[in-house]
């Protein structure tokens, strides 16, 4: 199954900006894309970068500066507008965003089984947003903004295309915010939980919660 992964160049995870320097947000970021390109790859996907700019990876990358509903959807049209409008099969497409950092071949695997037997199979954020997502309807695209999760499972009521959450705390953990951090110590397994470490950061359990601080 084609997977395409949007990884954003331009000044990316910018609300880490009162944790982490620029420099080391590319870093991260980076560490997080190479992490979910390995799980994709281990879970029998064949990932595809989608990016703003160009970028080392092993995968094949396109570059799509444009905004990310347009990107992808000019994605989707590619992969599935033409044989959808013959009439024929189209086989099934995923987009997975590039900062699930707790993403593992299991999880994806999950995903990419529902995705199969369904036309669209959704796992949604944990803030309502779409995190990853299998489609092979040919008429459906996508509109990220806010609760995109509950936008794009009307789009597909409205399409009549057959819809199913996945319901993962894995691949439903996105980090943008400071407080994900901390889920990426306690059960990150790959590149981005040993950047962090690296780094200097580690798990503080005070003031009643678990945070991610610098030593």
């Amino acid at each position: 199954m084609e997977v395409i992964v949007p990884f954003s160049t331009d000044r990316p995870k910018s609300r880490l900006s009162d944790v982490l320097s620029p420099d080391e947000r590319s870093e991260f970021a980076r560490a997080m894309l190479d992490d979910v390109l390995d799980a994709v790859a281990a879970a029998g996907g064949d990932p595809r970068v989608l990016a703003t700019d160009a970028v080392d990876v092993e995968p094949p990358v396109t570059v799509d500066d444009r905004p990310l509903t347009t990107a992808v959807n000019a994605a989707l049209d590619a992969r599935l507008g033409a044989d959808g409008e013959r009439g024929e099969a189209v086989e099934p497409v995923a987009v997975v965003m590039a900062d699930l950092a707790l993403a593992t071949p299991a999880a994806l695997d999950r995903l990419f089984e529902a995705g199969r037997d369904t036309d669209v199979a959704m796992a949604p954020g944990r803030g309502g947003g779409t995190n990853a997502f299998v489609a092979s309807h040919p008429e459906f695209r996508v509109d990220y903004h806010g609760a995109s999760y509950l936008d794009h499972r009307e789009i597909a009521s409205e399409i009549g295309a057959a819809f199913a959450a996945v319901d993962s705390r894995r691949l439903g953990t996105d980090v943008d915010e400071p407080d994900d951090l901390a889920e990426v110590l306690i059960h990150g397994e790959g590149r981005a939980a040993s950047w962090l470490r690296e780094a200097g950061f580690e798990l503080d359990a005070s003031e009643g919660r678990v945070a991610a601080v610098r030593d």
